[in-house]
């Protein structure tokens, strides 16, 4: 007797890049649309992009905010992801739900707190040097 072979499940219709693009701007937009910390850090964001716009940062500088713009946004998209998959997957209480979920959301705090003192870098002696302008010294 031989082994039936294994079914392979059907091929998906392969998608545009346009329509993948497209999705995901859909589920960037939910998240900042629907997660208060999402909306917060986007707030955060164009605080930053202003500031520099203002104090005239330099273009490595910019790259260095942008990326950890990115990098924090894309970060809570992905803990909300997790969030969801979770929930969806285990309704109830478990540790292991609770240690996936608390681990996602720490990996936003830690990208968030190593932005935060990148932006101090930046933006602090610029600060320092507007007000003492400011007071005349």
């Amino acid at each position: 007797m031989t082994p039936s072979p294994q079914l392979s499940p059907p091929p998906r219709a392969k998608r545009s890049f346009w329509h993948s693009l497209r999705v995901a701007l859909t589920g960037a937009g939910h998240v900042l649309r629907t997660e208060r910390n999402a909306q917060i850090e986007g707030a955060i964001a164009l605080l930053a992009i202003g500031l520099g716009i203002w104090l005239r940062i330099t273009r490595p500088e910019w790259a260095v905010i942008f990326t950890l713009i990115g990098l924090v946004l894309g970060l809570e998209m992905v803990n909300t992801a997790i969030e969801a998959a979770v929930d969806l997957a285990c309704p109830e209480q478990h540790p292991l739900a609770k240690k996936a979920k608390d681990s996602a959301a720490g990996a936003v705090v830690v990208a968030a707190i190593s932005s935060v003192a990148v932006g101090l870098v930046i933006f602090l002696p610029r600060l320092w040097l507007v007000v003492l302008y400011a007071l005349g010294l």
